[in-house]
């Protein structure tokens, strides 16, 4: 066992012993070589598997007639969320866990951060795929993904943290989807909770708010640190260069989207500062950060992921896949193995320059583009797409979509329901969708909407929620 688990059990999601287990493992594997590597991961997955097959009355069907801790992982079906959520409290591991609490628990943004049972992080998603998903995370998982962040995060300003290692002279600002239980908020909120002396320098910002009242937030609280998505980065990135926004970050952290070369250099140009990248989803928190040579490498200790074809078969490294299977080899509790991830990510075969020992990646993931929609031509509202996708979801109740704009002042939102679930629901978001966004300055825009219309993929086959039309 490795010592992540083999530590004491512990009353909340942080156990400062485990911690440092796994912060001693991480650090001694970011340079370990490709025969050390693959050995860690055969040990962990053997422990994942025999702990699914242990716990996990869904797993234990799937592993039955196989020996845990020696199936060969390319034998084993692949999951994909819509059908293990439908068997959620199968899928778990400990009985004390039902859909139904859970989504009791992440309908109250009160609770956000705060440990589920006492010793659980809960957060929710929808993904590109549009269907919700519930994540629970363990003290060990969590430990993985704490260490993680903390030793694998690029170093933007070595002087600075060699004199300030616990950010405690930073104003950090996360600005994103704040209220609810997602990710990156929950993620914060925890952090706030187990740093009593970081968290008055710990800022949320909505970015649901229209533009100029989010820039008026950012202005007033001046961060030093900004942590956001790649889309709105660039937002705040023309605010600045249209001199709107007078704020001057040292370091900006993206992620959650893909960041494309333009993007960087249009948000490290407006702010005169480095841009950090990391990747990671709902489903691992830290799947790669970027070394100093602004190469993303895959935290392949600790995660697996399997690129493979339209039929399942794996693609040779250097290969763009259609999709990618992930395997979580921290979480034990909601064990995730062979999931279909939905993003398309090639992992190449030689060995960056940086010295790590780590495996180098490229992400096509989510890469929806702003919108911008309004009657008033060159004045119209800058909407950004996550935000769009989050009032759907969370105000509408509507995960089964795609916006598409038509023109300067007109969207259409279709979606796959029929009848008059279909048609409710259709209604239920028009309503919502026109007050937010005349709330963000582009009031007047139709709404076009058709139910029974599901959404259609790109011409990469990847299906993109919010499809925005040069205007």
């Amino acid at each position: 066992m490795t010592p992540s688990r083999a530590a004491p059990a512990a009353p909340s999601s942080f156990d400062p012993w485990r911690a440092a287990c796994v912060a001693a493992e991480i650090g001694g594997a970011s340079y370990a070589g490709p025969q050390a590597l693959a050995a860690l991961r055969a040990r962990r997955l053997a422990e994942l598997l025999v702990a699914a097959a242990r716990g996990s009355a869904h797993y234990r069907a799937v592993l039955k007639g196989h020996d845990p801790a020696r199936v060969r992982l390319a034998a084993l079906p692949v999951g994909h969320r819509g059908e293990l959520m439908q068997r959620f409290d199968d899928w778990v591991t400990d009985p004390a866990l039902r859909l139904d609490g859970l989504q009791r628990f992440m309908g109250d943004a009160r609770r956000i951060g705060e440990p589920y049972l006492g010793r659980y992080v809960v957060w929710e998603s929808s993904g590109s795929s549009g269907e919700p998903g519930a994540f629970v995370q363990d003290g060990a998982s969590m430990a993985v993904y704490d260490a993680l962040e903390a030793l694998r995060r690029p170093t933007l300003r070595p002087w600075q943290r060699l004199l300030d290692p616990w950010l405690l002279s930073e104003r950090i600002a996360f600005v994103g989807a704040i209220g609810g239980h997602f990710a990156s908020a929950v993620s914060f909120a925890r952090l706030r909770r187990l740093n009593p002396a970081l968290a008055p320098r710990l800022h949320s910002v909505s970015f649901l708010q229209p533009t100029p009242q989010l820039v008026a937030q950012l202005q007033q609280l001046a961060p030093t640190v900004i942590a956001t998505y790649p889309s709105a980065a660039v937002l705040l990135a023309e605010e600045r260069d249209a001199g709107r926004l007078q704020i001057a970050p040292r370091e900006i952290w993206t992620g959650g989207e893909m960041l494309s070369p333009a993007m960087r250099r249009a948000i490290g140009g407006a702010f005169g500062c480095p841009v950090a990248d990391s990747y990671g989803a709902s489903e691992f928190l830290s799947m790669a950060s970027e070394c100093v040579l602004g190469r993303l490498h895959l935290n392949s200790d600790w995660v697996i992921l399997e690129p493979v074809d339209k039929h399942g078969h794996a693609v040779p490294c250097g290969e763009v896949p259609a999709t990618t299977l992930l395997t979580n080899l921290a979480n034990h509790v909601q064990p995730l193995i062979r999931y279909d991830l939905g993003d398309r990510v090639t992992v190449h075969a030689e060995r960056c320059g940086c010295g790590s020992g780590l495996p180098v990646i490229d992400v096509q993931g989510r890469s929806d583009h702003a919108l911008r929609l309004g009657r008033s031509g060159s004045d119209a509202a800058l909407v950004l797409p996550l935000a769009l996708s989050t009032v759907l979801e969370d105000e509408a109740g509507l995960f089964d979509f795609q916006l598409v704009q038509l023109g300067p002042a007109e969207v259409l939102l279709r979606t796959g329901l029929e009848g008059d679930a279909g048609h409710a629901a259709l209604s239920r978001a028009r309503e919502v969708l026109a007050a937010f966004l005349a709330r963000q300055g582009a009031a007047g825009v139709t709404i076009q909407c058709r139910e029974g219309e599901p959404a259609r993929p790109s011409a990469s086959g990847k299906i993109r929620r919010i499809v925005a039309t040069p205007v």
